[in-house]
């Protein structure tokens, strides 16, 4: 299935390593071969076994008749009261023999032998049926079954042999064989067939996921809308999922462009007023009002660079050495100012470093700023949360003021330094990283209680 970008100005072409329906065919198809060649094997060594075992019951059976009818004539010589009835004994040569011989006496070979004598293996003794195969004739292999008996009256130990030249018997395996490989072939190529069919239709829905991405492309949908296969479902919502997470940074960034140019509109309608009408004030104007276009730069950007890490799950960073790194820069600050860090110092929450700095920062400076010369942060992790608690000695902050201080530029303390965005940065941001902040009263020192709660990393 061709994934590949060829065609698309601007865009590189996707790096493959291969087809997949290529690699899957091709494994099934090993694997068919592999399962039919082991099969055919043992399926040729039962067969084969089977038509051999049945070629030598024909033979034991006529060995058999000869022993029944085999008796000792008035010379010592071997008779037998009924011949055997196969014709071929008869022809010289004709494929089919018997003899019959013992050690210091003559054989007695059936007229098909001729002029030919069948080995008779004296090293060993034959009181059962023996089978073996045997090339003592030239240009001819032949199967022998042997079996060594004293006839009554006797007293020699006769070796009755009967000999079938192969031709038949191989010729009915090599039939066979031929049968087995030709149907095993045609299995073989029926299965990979049926594989390559079973991979293409299997691999279809990711065509179909191909077709949606194009229309979305185009501009004719905004996710994928096709009821897919239960296997493919789950792709199809994570895929539809990082589209909408895309769609919502987009409009974060739109409505962030946005706030941020309309903040700035004001200050810069302010200047220019001010320009043309050759104000006396004009460079206290300017100074102010670049303040606060600084102010909503700063906030924006916070925002934006949030925004912006918030769809790396890898996203993490070790609280205890970002509060230690924040408590140092702001106690040089406020150099008067107590503070106490307690908690545990293992926790791990899913939040870039920098605006973990920036949040901890804003907080533990504001309680510095405004408290009476006492923070206390205590660090603790509840149901799946990191959970901040930055209280100071401070008057606090009254219960009916806690909502509207989250607004950016309000202070409450306008006596001292600031641009009173330091909350709403903090708020902003906690928010895009799936956390909340919140303000209560400090039961330990009487002052305001900032609560901050962040996702834990595991």
């Amino acid at each position: 299935m061709d994934l590949s970008t060829d065609g698309l100005p601007g865009r590189p072409p996707v790096r493959t390593t291969g087809s997949l329906s290529r690699r899957m065919i091709g494994v099934a198809a090993l694997w068919i071969l592999v399962l039919l060649s082991g099969g055919g094997f043992a399926l040729d060594r039962v067969l084969t076994a089977a038509v051999t075992r049945n070629f030598d019951d024909q033979l034991e059976y006529v060995l058999q008749a000869m022993i029944v009818t085999a008796e000792i004539g008035p010379e010592g010589e071997v008779i037998f009261t009924r011949e055997p009835a196969d014709q071929r004994f008869l022809e010289p040569q004709s494929g089919l023999y018997w003899q019959v011989s013992a050690p210091k006496h003559d054989d007695f070979p059936s007229r098909s032998l001729w002029d030919r004598r069948l080995a008779y293996g004296g090293e060993h003794n034959d009181l059962n049926l023996h089978r073996y195969d045997s090339t003592e004739f030239p240009n001819e292999k032949l199967r022998i079954l042997e079996r060594d008996i004293q006839l009554p009256g006797s007293p020699v130990r006769w070796r009755f042999k009967v000999a079938s030249s192969r031709d038949l018997l191989d010729a009915q395996i090599s039939a066979l064989r031929q049968t087995l490989f030709r149907s095993f072939v045609l299995l073989a190529l029926g299965l990979i067939v049926m594989a390559a069919l079973q991979t293409f239709y299997g691999l279809w829905p990711l065509k179909k996921v191909r077709e949606e991405i194009i229309r979305m492309r185009a501009g004719k949908s905004r996710q994928v809308e096709q009821a897919m296969p239960i296997e493919v479902a789950p792709m199809v919502e994570e895929l539809n999922a990082l589209i909408a997470h895309n769609e919502r940074q987009a409009e974060e960034a739109r409505r962030h462009a946005g706030n941020l140019a309309h903040a700035l509109k004001t200050p810069l309608t302010v200047i220019m007023n001010a320009a043309t009408a050759r104000a006396d004030d004009l460079g206290a104007t300017v100074i102010r009002e670049a303040a606060t276009m600084r102010r909503q730069v700063d906030h924006h950007l916070a925002r934006a660079r949030a925004v912006g890490r918030r769809g790396n799950a890898h996203s993490r960073a070790a609280v205890w050495p970002s509060l230690e790194s924040v408590e140092r820069a702001v106690a040089r600050l406020y150099p008067e100012v107590r503070f106490d860090l307690d908690g545990r110092k293992d926790l791990q929450v899913h939040v870039e470093r920098q605006d973990l700095d920036e949040m901890l920062g804003n907080l533990i400076e504001n309680a510095a700023k405004y408290g009476g010369g006492s923070v206390f942060v205590t660090v603790g992790a509840q149901a799946g949360f990191v959970e901040f608690l930055i209280e100071d000695d401070g008057v606090g902050i009254p219960e009916i003021e806690r909502s509207r201080i989250f607004d950016r530029g309000a202070r409450l303390d306008t006596g001292k330094p600031g641009t009173g965005l330091g909350l709403a940065i903090v708020r902003d941001v906690a928010e895009i990283y799936e956390g909340t902040v919140s303000l209560e009263e400090s039961e330990d020192l009487g002052g305001l209680l900032v609560r901050l709660r962040l996702p834990i990393a595991g």
